[in-house]
């Protein structure tokens, strides 16, 4: 595996305002590691900067550097929210991976720092017949 490319930032224009920044990734590809088959899906990040925000260029290049992994959705969705976090150190942000469908089935991770546990934060459990959350509240 080849070395990622490195995440440029740039200093937050307004580090005393609290607003969310949005970007989504329509055309992410990565590798099956069972198959070898590519995966497609879409990457949304979204974000709270603190003091620095991640310059796009530099975010494309480090998204296609997944083009060729193999690599479960899990992991590469909680990867990505890693290193993002370990470059920008936002005051919040969470990462999503929706991928099409493969053999009749899609499917979603969503990762979130600062985590929340997913049966307090409101998350649904997808496929759930009666769409009761995880808790049990409708």
């Amino acid at each position: 595996m080849s070395e990622k490319p490195r995440l440029e930032l740039f200093d937050n224009p307004y580090p005393a305002r609290g607003y969310c920044i949005t970007i989504r990734c329509p055309e992410f590809t990565s590798v099956c590691p069972r198959t070898g088959q590519p995966d497609f899906g879409e990457i949304v990040i979204e974000y709270c900067p603190d003091k620095l925000c991640i310059e796009l260029k530099s975010l494309k290049l480090y998204m296609q550097s997944y083009r060729s992994r193999g690599i479960f959705y899990e992991a590469l969705t909680n990867e990505i929210l890693d290193d993002l976090i370990s470059a920008c150190k936002p005051r919040w942000m969470k990462v999503t991976s929706r991928f099409t469908p493969r053999g009749g089935l899609t499917t979603e991770v969503v990762v979130e720092y600062p985590s929340s546990a997913p049966t307090e934060s409101g998350l649904r459990r997808t496929g759930n017949a009666d769409n009761k959350s995880v808790s049990g509240q409708r």
